[in-house]
């Protein structure tokens, strides 16, 4: 059978700061090939629609399936779905990935028939059940662990059993040159582990995997790191080496193989202070990126989005990320009830620290815990506007305002780090990228004001909204905490044994959970 995999179209943040390679969607390319496909991959983030129907009108395949990882591309997914199916009616047409597991009853009824299914959880895992059943008996799809259609579901997904089993088609990307990460140009991906075993408000990580953490060995580490032509590499963890021994048994192997390269990477404060001489080897190794997900400023807000680690804790680690020398990045969630002075306390605070601060505004997404308990209504049901750059809650200033104060702000952080005094101090890395004919980063530059734009975000909430998102069920449905957890679950939790920790990990884990 032809195997063609989608990956849509960039998003509004993707468009000036990175273009990360569609690592899920190899990972399943290389599942479908392996399990017998011929199989082609097009990412729409460096390809038109226009080359997509070329390919579908020349190619044909039998099997067109879209990944959907991002809330904000469900419209994109089904319109080019549903015009798939015409345009190849024996097709079979799916949609899998991770917002896509958590919407899809909606998704379907969205898809108006011309959707076959739904393929919920590890693609991985759950393709290889999806393909031999359309070859044995096509009328049992419903019936498929993962598997949802408009006939029924076959419930409960199933794991990968060894992500050594794992490796990306690498090979089928077309244009790996057009993906990067700020001055990681180019980028490719890997990941070392999969899941997360905490339980922020806001994330959905923890939802999907059940709050599993499973682990990729140090051997496979190096067997795929071997494969990677780009100097700069993405680890795509939740949280990078949460445990001590992980971290030096593949950086130590990564030093025998004689491997460095550039790495960007994203952590806990309070894992970054357990582990410090893990992440003074990887900076050895070539660490040039941190990011921490800090969150907040405040208690209040660290409390909001139970981040689990007190503010104190927070600076220290920061503290401790500036002692590596590197660049250092953190996230801050900008709340729609903060009002004007909060955007200027917020500014102040950005100009006098030395990280790159992201500002992402406060969002519920469906299957995170904030989506069913959150009491203030939404404004919009548009997918699209579920981005992190717009505002779905009510504001406590009117919208204008907000967006206003939003795009001030990350105006400042724009001009200090991308802006021209600060593109003198980083003249050498660019001129080496430029030299190589990299010109992701630099091209980029200037798009900010076209992208990040006040009217432009106001004027997409005006926009019609074609299809409707399917309001959240409110948490008074929910006897208790843990029957509101357990209805978010895409994979059902198995508790310890599903999380490759050492006891003492363990320990440290529930025990910031319980703090």
């Amino acid at each position: 059978m032809k195997f063609l995999a989608v990956h849509p179209s960039p998003l509004m943040y993707t468009k000036v700061f990175l273009r990360l390679e569609p690592l899920g969607l190899e990972l399943v390319a290389d599942t479908a090939r392996r399990s017998g496909c011929q199989v082609r991959l097009i990412d729409l983030q460096v390809e038109s629609h226009q080359d997509l129907n070329r390919l579908l009108d020349d190619w044909q395949p039998d099997i067109v399936a879209f990944s959907l990882n991002y809330l904000a591309n469900v419209p994109e997914v089904i319109d080019l779905a549903k015009a798939a199916k015409d345009r190849l009616p024996n097709s079979f047409v799916f949609i899998g990935g991770h917002s896509a597991s958590f919407t899809a009853e909606e998704l379907l009824e969205h898809g108006e028939g011309k959707i076959d299914a739904v393929l919920k959880g590890e693609g991985e895992s759950g393709l290889p059940l999806l393909l031999q059943a359309l070859k044995d008996d096509r009328a049992s799809l419903h019936s498929v662990p993962g598997v949802v259609t408009m006939k029924g579901s076959g419930g409960q997904p199933t794991f990968i059993p060894n992500l050594d089993e794992l490796s990306p088609a690498r090979d089928l990307i077309k244009h790996r040159k057009k993906y990067f990460l700020g001055m990681l140009d180019p980028c490719a991906s890997i990941e070392f582990s999969r899941g997360c075993p905490w339980d922020c408000s806001f994330c959905s990580a923890w939802t999907f995997y059940g709050r599993s953490y499973r682990v990729m060995s140090p051997e496979k580490v190096v067997e795929e790191m071997q494969r990677i032509r780009e100097p700069g590499v993405f680890i795509v963890d939740d949280v990078a080496f949460i445990q001590e021994k992980m971290g030096f048994e593949i950086g130590e192997a990564l030093i025998r193989k004689g491997i460095h390269k550039k790495y960007y990477l994203e952590t806990r404060g309070d894992v970054l202070l357990r582990n410090k001489e893990v992440f003074k080897l990887w900076k050895k190794l070539g660490m040039s990126y941190l990011f921490l997900g800090i969150e907040s400023i405040d208690e209040a807000g660290l409390e909001k989005y139970r981040k689990r680690i007190d503010l104190s804790r927070n600076f220290e680690a920061l503290e401790f990320a500036r002692s590596l020398d590197i660049m250092v990045a953190i996230n801050i969630i900008a709340d729609t009830d903060w009002d004007q002075e909060r955007f200027r306390v917020i500014r102040e605070w950005c100009k006098e620290v030395p990280e790159i601060v992201n500002i992402s505004i406060n969002t519920p997404y469906p299957g995170t815990e904030s989506w069913l308990t959150e009491s203030r209504n939404l404004t919009t049901h548009d997918y699209r506007l579920f981005d992190i750059q717009h505002a779905v809650l009510p504001t406590r200033m009117s919208l204008p305002e907000f967006y206003a104060e939003l795009i001030e702000t990350q105006r400042v952080m724009f001009t200090k780090h991308m802006g021209w005094k600060a593109m003198k101090k980083l003249s050498k890395n660019i001129g080496g990228n430029l030299l190589r004919g990299q010109t992701n980063f630099v091209g980029n530059l200037w798009k900010f004001d076209k992208v990040f734009n006040p009217a432009l975000q106001l004027a997409d909430h005006q926009m019609p909204v074609k299809y409707q998102m399917k309001p959240p069920v409110r948490d008074t449905q929910f006897a208790s905490a843990k029957a509101l957890s357990q209805s978010l679950y895409v994979h059902q939790p198995l508790g310890r044994a599903s999380r490759q920790l050492d006891d003492e990990t363990e320990k440290f884990v529930d025990e910031s959970r319980s703090a």
